[in-house]
């Protein structure tokens, strides 16, 4: 089912991005229109750890969702330089769904990692639950499936599904005019670099 990756990025107005540089890598291939805010989320991070990224970025009206299981490393040069490339990823997603509303969901495979970003994130968000726990997470979105690209890499990563509120995107901040991120995005931000930072690598 890889074609309909092939598809996607095939389609235009589609931006597929690979930037190359430590072995530490962030995601965010539901990006632009799709999942919003996540690539932004993911790029900021990355860039302000000298982390890699992946992202597939959909233009504005798009929004065509394809299971994390078709990314497949195999149809995309860039997905595969990437993979290749790093040990550890953490991607982002967005995900919007009753009783979650300020809950953010830290999956993966790798588990250590997952704790590891959950007590930074719950730092710099006080006022969010941060669910580590498989048990607390819907099992559709654990991020647990071997050929999700956040477990490709040898040392896996973690899937970390962001509700709106804290993408920014919900009406608490439909009067925000920056500058930069809303208070909530930059705090996630922070978080993730500080994360990133304290993590050996």
């Amino acid at each position: 089912m890889s074609e309909q990756f092939a598809e996607l990025l095939a389609t235009p107005g589609v931006d597929e991005v690979c930037e190359l540089r430590s072995r530490f890598g962030f995601m965010a291939f539901h990006g632009g229109a799709l999942e919003e805010m996540t690539d932004v989320i993911a790029r900021a991070a990355a860039e302000r750890t000298g982390a890699s990224y992946y992202g597939v970025h959909q233009p504005k009206g798009m929004e065509r969702h394809i299971p994390s299981t078709r990314f497949d490393p195999a149809v995309s040069e860039h997905l595969r330089s990437f993979v290749d490339h790093v040990h550890t990823v953490i991607t982002i997603h967005g995900f919007g769904r009753r009783g979650y509303f300020t809950t953010l969901l830290v999956g993966g495979q790798n588990r250590a990692l997952a704790h590891h970003v959950g007590e930074r994130l719950r730092h710099r968000l006080p006022a969010y639950e941060i669910a580590t726990d498989l048990e607390r997470i819907p099992k559709e979105l654990q991020g647990l499936h071997p050929k999700n690209p956040v477990n490709l890499p040898p040392k896996q990563g973690v899937q970390i599904e962001l509700p709106p509120r804290v993408r920014g995107t919900t009406p608490l901040f439909w009067d925000w005019e920056g500058p930069g991120l809303t208070p909530h995005t930059q705090a996630l931000v922070d978080g993730l670099v500080d994360a990133v930072d304290s993590w050996p690598h």
